[in-house]
């Protein structure tokens, strides 16, 4: 399988709403990094979150398996620290091999949910 992607990628837009509406884990509101690995090498991830009031935290530390792909929930994110919810982030992706990555937001504040998605920004 030939390798896709880049190394470093940005999501210059993130937000965890405080609530949902809907059935938990399903339908609780949240922001995630899919991660394809298309390489026979298992990636190592580093993200770093930056916010509009306070100093960077990260790295979050993640491993995507080879030919697997991650879909990683932000609201999980617990080590340095969680993410914040109702606070306005962006985010840096790094991996020590190409990976290609896409943002999904799901908002379930309200009955009818809304879904987003975009490719990441790669460098």
């Amino acid at each position: 399988m030939r390798t896709f992607g880049k190394k470093t990628w940005v999501i210059a837009e993130g937000y965890i709403p405080s609530y949902g509406t809907g059935p938990e884990p399903e339908f609780t509101s949240h922001e995630t990094a899919c991660i394809l690995n298309t390489s026979n090498r298992k990636a190592q991830v580093e993200i770093t979150l930056f916010f509009t009031d306070k100093d960077p935290v990260g790295p979050y530390r993640v491993e995507v398996e080879a030919q697997r792909t991650k879909h990683l929930r932000f609201n999980d994110l617990e080590d340095p620290e969680p993410v914040p919810k109702d606070t306005d982030y962006a985010c840096v992706i790094e991996s020590d091999i190409p990976v290609v990555v896409q943002h999904t937001r799901l908002d379930s504040r309200q009955a009818e949910n809304a879904l987003l998605t975009t490719i990441a920004y790669s460098e």
